[in-house]
């Protein structure tokens, strides 16, 4: 399949459904009625600032990295985009300078790790062209999307969704929202991973196949993007598996290092 073929097509791949406590407060407020109880807000810090970023959705693109998309036995001149989500309260915030307790999570004996630029989205709209997506962008941050990887495999193995590998409690742990007003717009940059000292992950935000303009592009298709939607732009290659101990070690230029301990 030719790139320009590529650059059609869209697959949504593991979609969970999102953001319908929004409108469920809405249809309240109209009826009089009050919910029985309250479920709290999920935010993230933004960097300098004493108001936070409200989180409506997170969306990930999977296999963004041409040799990350080799090591997990797919074709990167032959694959188009996919996406999936993980719920919004699975978000661990992280403050810079700290070393974060970060819980191992149940059924899995193959936990890894994925180091990720991600962007955060001030407002949003369907079919947005790739040239006006940035100026959706509000700012980025250094993510870290955890996964299950034993239970993504399984899962895949057997043709069912995978969601059971990546969305669970403190899947999505990132750094602060940086404005892209002040840090400009991520198109390259040497991004890293490394556990106990050890680099692991290495790369380039330049080797992204799809770069975050295109990212929104392509979710716009598939989905109305808002106001306070964050979207993690995939990983590099050398993913792998931390056990209780390991201290992960985040670096992407132009923001601050991002650390946890795995507890």
């Amino acid at each position: 399949m030719e790139t320009v073929d590529r650059r059609a097509l869209l697959a949504t791949g593991a979609l969970a459904l999102a953001g319908t406590a929004a409108a469920a407060r809405s249809a309240n407020a109209q009826s009089g009625a009050k919910p029985i109880f309250e479920v709290p807000a999920v935010t993230i810090p933004i960097a300098g600032e004493k108001d936070v970023f409200p989180v409506r959705r997170i969306y990930c693109i999977g296999r963004n990295y041409a040799a990350h998309a080799l090591e997990r036995g797919s074709d990167p001149t032959r694959e188009p985009p996919f996406f999936f989500q993980k719920p919004t309260d699975a978000i661990q915030n992280v403050p810079p300078g700290t070393v974060a307790d970060h819980p191992y999570p149940s059924l899995t004996k193959n936990y890894h790790h994925e180091v990720e630029l991600v962007a955060a989205l001030k407002s949003g709209g369907t079919n947005i062209a790739p040239d006006k997506a940035l100026d959706h962008v509000y700012g980025y941050a250094l993510g870290l999307d955890m996964t299950r990887r034993d239970l993504q495999n399984a899962m895949a193995a057997e043709k069912k969704p995978w969601e059971i590998g990546k969305s669970f409690d403190h899947a999505a742990v990132l750094g602060p929202i940086h404005p892209a007003t002040k840090t400009g717009h991520f198109t390259k940059g040497a991004i890293s991973l490394a556990v106990n000292g050890n680099v692991r992950q290495s790369s380039d935000l330049s080797k992204m196949i799809w770069s975050v303009a295109e990212q929104i592009a392509k979710l716009s298709e598939a989905f109305e993007l808002k106001a306070g939607d964050i979207i993690y732009s995939g990983t590099p290659e050398n993913v792998g598996p931390v056990v209780k101990g390991d201290v992960l070690l985040c670096k992407l230029d132009g923001l601050p290092d991002m650390s946890i301990r795995i507890v």
